[in-house]
């Protein structure tokens, strides 16, 4: 492969040396990382613009562009905390001292498994969560990865965490959804917010489209701060595996203000070591951490991924003794030293925790674009088999407001959460707070929860044997 062609799209493998196979790898992984976003797009953003095209809002000529402007910016603006939360659900330490081919290998059975069910369940119009296919697809590729290497595949504590934020996320929107629905039922005097649209001139009152834009245009925006981020520490997962050196930490952060933190760090440490001898321990091994991070920043090649790896790792240990030393009742520390020691680790996680602006742009890029294609499947299911009657305004401002409140919390917590599950749980609240049981479809729904049961263990299996046939070839 002509490595000058691919330089011009990719400068920094200039920097590496890849085998040609390799390097063939690495872009059918940065391709398909892409093209996952992108069917995220339209899989999942469907969700956003389904209500407010239902409603008659806006057509969809408007709303699709609308909706796919406002993820670009969710993504562009949202951080990277949780990017870097997929990220460690996988054995990244272990991966940066293995061959380039093994990161291969779970990296594009991961991206392969979700595409594949993500592909499927958006032909048969199912809502379905690309997070939860993500995280199963990563769990199961992690497990083929304890069977082959005989090491930990899975960080289960991280996987814990996530899996009680996508099964909490749709119970919280279906009750938080009918209680507010509830509430504008026995509270509002809008007889026009209830009113279901009937024709195509049917539009609602200039208040309501307000109101409902407005819904739509947060949960575009915290559907890509939320779900764009996924992609974001998927982007990130290949970089690490195939270009260690470059990538497991940010070269970008100049040293001196790496050497500012640790400093500051070591002065507080030493002045409770002086004070406090009952606490010598605690403080001493807090203050070898710094030592040795500080050997390792002068020693840091980014063209050496041994050197690189040992910062990082002293990075993480500097940062996660810190944040012990806070939480520690033993340890009494004045508000200026705690803010000296908070302010330090925070400074310490953007040498490991963070991604390049143009890794964002990417898949800021390719989620907008998905919004704007093939969103129309599930679209239909949303808007009109949810319930057994057409979605009136109330509805789709409710469960709106509910998903954007709940995915806008799980990313300020570091969180993923499934944009789908928490709006159609949300519709479906809103339908049974105004009409009971019986305002439901009962054989959309069963569709919607099958597909919530399976993408688990079908997206574990379909990583698992796609990392076993990878093992093969790469």
């Amino acid at each position: 492969m002509n490595h000058s062609l691919i330089a011009t799209f990719f400068p920094f493998i200039g920097q590496v040396d890849l085998s040609g196979y390799l390097m063939v790898v690495f872009i059918l992984c940065i391709l398909a990382v892409i093209g996952f976003e992108f069917v995220n797009g339209f899989h999942d953003t469907a969700n956003a613009v389904a209500t407010v095209i239902y409603t008659k809002a806006l057509k969809p000529i408007y709303a699709i562009p609308w909706s796919g402007t406002w993820n670009f910016l969710g993504v562009f603006l949202g951080g990277v905390t949780v990017a870097m939360g997929i990220l460690k659900l996988v054995p990244l330490d272990k991966l940066m001292t293995l061959p380039i081919s093994v990161g291969a290998c779970l990296v594009l059975s991961v991206l392969l498994a979700s595409i594949i069910w993500n592909l499927g369940t958006w032909y048969l119009g199912i809502p379905c969560s690309s997070s939860h296919t993500m995280i199963g697809a990563m769990i199961g590729a992690g497990l083929a990865f304890t069977w082959y290497y005989n090491g930990p595949g899975v960080n289960w504590e991280k996987a814990e965490e996530i899996g009680s934020s996508l099964i909490l996320s749709p119970i919280i929107g279906f009750g938080a959804a009918a209680l507010l629905m509830l509430f504008l039922k026995h509270v509002t005097k809008s007889h026009a917010l209830f009113h279901i649209p009937s024709g195509e001139n049917d539009r609602p009152p200039i208040h309501i489209r307000i109101l409902l834009i407005t819904t739509c245009t947060l949960v575009s925006f915290f559907h890509g701060s939320n779900d764009g981020q996924k992609g974001v520490g998927l982007f990130m997962l290949i970089l690490i595996a195939f270009l260690p050196a470059r990538f497991a930490v940010n070269h970008a952060i100049p040293n001196s203000k790496i050497s500012a933190a640790l400093n500051q760090t070591e002065q507080v440490i030493a002045k409770k070591l002086k004070n406090d001898a009952s606490k010598n321990i605690v403080f001493t091994k807090l203050m070898d951490a710094v030592n040795q991070t500080k050997t390792c920043l002068a020693e840091k090649n980014e063209k050496d991924a041994a050197k690189t790896y040992r910062y990082r790792k002293q990075v993480e240990s500097v940062v996660k003794d810190i944040r012990a030393l806070l939480k520690d009742n033993r340890v009494t520390l004045s508000p200026e030293e705690k803010e000296t020691l908070t302010l330090a680790s925070n400074e310490l996680e953007h040498v490991t925790d963070f991604a390049p602006i143009w890794v964002i742009a990417t898949i800021s890029l390719s989620l907008g674009l998905g919004t704007m294609i093939g969103w129309k499947r599930i679209v239909v299911t949303i808007g009109e088999k949810i319930g057994n009657e057409h979605l009136n305004y109330a509805q789709g401002a409710t469960s709106e407001i509910v998903a954007a409140s709940t995915i806008g919390l799980s990313t300020a917590f570091g969180l993923p959460v499934s944009t789908t599950h928490v709006l159609s749980s949300g519709i479906a609240g809103a339908m049974v707070a105004s009409g009971g049981k019986g305002n439901l479809n009962n054989k959309t729904l069963k569709n919607i929860a099958l597909a919530w049961v399976l993408t688990l263990p079908v997206a574990i299996l379909l990583a698992m044997l796609l990392f076993m046939l990878f093992h093969l070839f790469i």
